[in-house]
């Protein structure tokens, strides 16, 4: 009997130490990263959406533009992160 577990992993730095995990478990695994980039490519479409609407509202004189120093860090913790 075999059975099939499916993981969708968030965070790409944990998969090393997952397939290290299931490699001294002696355990067959496959990875599937289409999956993964299509739902980080809907975060980042999501996100691209955000921003068009904000310069939009910026041009409208609706809202003021952040620190640079401040969005610079909230983008590099994003990226850290995985979108």
């Amino acid at each position: 009997m075999m059975t099939t577990l499916i993981v969708n992993i968030d965070n790409d730095k944990d998969l090393p130490v997952l397939k290290e995990i299931l490699t001294r478990f002696g355990m067959n695994y496959k990875i599937d990263k289409s999956q993964a980039t299509t739902k980080n490519e809907d975060k980042l479409a999501k996100k691209l959406k955000q921003s068009f609407t904000e310069i939009s509202d910026w041009e409208a004189g609706k809202t003021k533009l952040q620190n640079a120093k401040e969005a610079i860090k909230e983008i590099e913790a994003e990226l850290n992160n995985g979108i």
